[in-house]
């Protein structure tokens, strides 16, 4: 089984998370990888990017891979187990299901309209650690991954912060009620879910059945 770690939007695999679980990965000597999805150009962000860029990472002789993916990467790590029947496992740290719509309205109309017509919008970028240009490509390719396109049943555990302030909980709660393939935990925690890495990462070696 190989593993990948899949980072969130505007992050990097530096992120408080990326390191905590890889540095657990380390301890039980297991493999984790985790590409830079920002590939050297965090302007031209997509999806299909981070899926292709990710699927590049796979062995060819089929080896099974478990995808962990956070927020934006959960989302991603979700449509490649829809895509690939490589990936045999999910784990989905507050997965941004609805993204667009759950961060849109965030930045209102009149911002939105101005990022359409100017092509791109400066975003925080936490990794880099300053503002940065992304363009409306994001938007337009973003809209075509729908969750209700997700129906392989994979074997999917999600891990979600019932005080989440960027993507609520009742996204993984409507995710999770018509797949009963899926197995959502709710944690008391917000979106970084900093506070919980211990509840996590035993819930990820109980699914994932690591030493």
């Amino acid at each position: 089984m190989d593993y990948i770690y899949l980072h969130g939007f505007a992050s990097s695999p530096k992120s408080a998370k990326a390191r905590d679980i890889s540095d657990r990965f380390t301890q039980i000597h297991t493999k984790l990888k985790i590409p830079d999805l920002n590939a050297g150009d965090f302007s031209q962000l997509t999806i299909t990017r981070q899926i292709a860029q990710v699927t590049a990472e796979f062995n060819n002789d089929s080896t099974p891979v478990t995808l962990i993916g956070s927020s934006l990467g959960g989302l991603t790590a979700a449509h490649l187990g829809q895509q690939n029947l490589q990936v045999q496992r999910l784990v989905l740290l507050a997965p941004a299901f609805r993204f667009l719509s759950h961060w849109l309205p965030k930045l209102g109309d009149e911002e939105v309209q101005r990022w359409q017509q100017e092509k791109s919008i400066m975003v925080y970028h936490y990794g880099e650690e300053q503002l940065i240009p992304l363009s409306y490509d994001f938007v337009i390719d973003a809209a075509q991954y729908q969750e209700k396109l997700l129906q392989r049943p994979i074997s999917t555990l999600i891990l979600h912060g019932k005080k989440d302030e960027v993507i609520p909980v009742e996204a993984s709660r409507d995710f999770a009620r018509s797949r009963p393939w899926v197995q959502l935990i709710e944690l008391d925690s917000d979106h970084a879910l900093g506070n919980v890495m211990e509840e996590i990462w035993q819930a990820i070696r109980l699914f994932c059945q690591l030493p």
